[in-house]
């Protein structure tokens, strides 16, 4: 039996998008869980281990995203990574949070 796919809506809000330093945080973050977790803009899927696959979204300050997440510990990727979308990756105005 396939484990159920988990998924939500998220949004970018750092004002220069889903760039480098906030892929590099969520390709971190991903490679610390077993299941497979993947970002999709309008069709367009991304592997969240792959930070080339990310920055080829090219999705910017309040683009719409869909996070799946499918395996064992989906539901705490899930959860993990929507909040770093809300915290704005600890970004502030585009720069790391001190």
């Amino acid at each position: 039996m396939t484990a159920a796919i988990q998924h939500c809506n998220v949004i970018v809000r750092n004002p220069e998008g889903l760039h480098m330093r906030p892929a590099h945080r969520l390709v971190q973050v991903a490679t610390g869980f077993q299941c497979q977790i993947e970002l999709e803009r309008a069709g367009q899927i991304a592997d969240c281990r792959s930070i080339l696959s990310l920055l080829t979204l090219g999705a910017p300050q309040d683009c719409e995203l869909i996070l799946r997440a499918q395996g064992p510990d989906a539901d705490e990727a899930i959860r993990v990574i929507s909040l770093m979308f809300s915290q704005q990756f600890d970004e502030e105005n585009g720069e790391p949070a001190t």
